[in-house]
């Protein structure tokens, strides 16, 4: 099943059971995912990607996590509570995130392909690190993982 058929199927079943804040949080990833659909058409694509589907995904759990910050920072804990249940229903459709373990091991073996021996190199090895780790782990966490092992190999 494809991710626009499961979102209509959970827009039908959110609807049924009356859940208010899935069926709004179902339908914003519908919206932006026609939106995006519409905006590739002139370039010859009639359907996204899986890639760029997990690029609108990530966006909006993104958004999230930056918005429980700034109401939890605020003191409005009813707004960053909502915000946490909508990006409890957002990682539903997002892959599986690697563990720190896993995004480590990645690093390394990145590292030993491209040889890279100080940080100087860290674009050598964020570029890969980042195309196979995307949707499944923060940029900022696998860059701060990446400076880290090549300043220690310095």
């Amino acid at each position: 099943m494809s991710l626009k058929e499961r979102i209509n199927q959970d827009i039908k079943t959110a609807m049924k059971s009356k859940d208010k804040i899935r069926l709004e949080t179902v339908r914003s990833i519908k919206k932006l995912i026609l939106e995006k659909e519409v905006s590739v058409r002139p370039l010859g694509q009639d359907t996204l990607t899986e890639e760029q589907e997990l690029e609108i995904l990530s966006r909006l759990a993104k958004q999230r996590k930056e918005s429980i910050e700034q109401y939890q920072q605020g003191g409005r804990e009813e707004l960053a509570a909502q915000e946490a249940q909508e990006l409890a229903i957002l990682e539903e459709y997002l892959p599986k995130p690697l563990s720190d373990q896993e995004v480590s091991m990645l690093i390394d073996q990145i590292v030993a392909e491209v040889g890279a021996t100080s940080i100087k190199d860290m674009g050598k090895v964020m570029g890969p690190a980042m195309e196979q780790i995307k949707g499944k782990a923060e940029g900022k966490k696998v860059q701060e993982m990446v400076k880290a092992k090549l300043s220690g190999q310095s």
